[in-house]
């Protein structure tokens, strides 16, 4: 009889072990998905923002480049300008 109480409280032992070891693993799990999802939406948003920058930059230097165009647009006329007013000039010499 004695044998049969040993063998039973043994069997729960094993039980009792066996469910905490089957938590522990379940916890192990959730903590480990949920740690590599945080990680992966930080560097998500860390990529995001990074693109974000250079988009910036890039509309910066798009919005520049009309007024660039302009500005060399009068430096070739003024160019021109002496170029015509060389020759003039090169001309009255003679």
């Amino acid at each position: 009889m004695m044998a049969l109480l040993l063998g039973n409280h043994c069997k729960e032992d094993i039980m009792t072990t066996e469910t905490i070891i089957t938590i522990l693993s379940l916890l192990g799990t959730l903590c480990g998905s949920f740690g590599g999802i945080i990680v992966s939406s930080k560097l998500t948003s860390y990529r995001i923002e990074q693109l974000e920058r250079k988009v910036d930059k890039l509309n910066s230097s798009t919005e520049k480049m009309p007024v660039i165009e302009e500005q060399i647009k009068v430096i070739n006329h003024r160019l021109e300008d002496l170029e015509h007013e060389i020759q003039r000039q090169a001309g009255t010499a003679h």
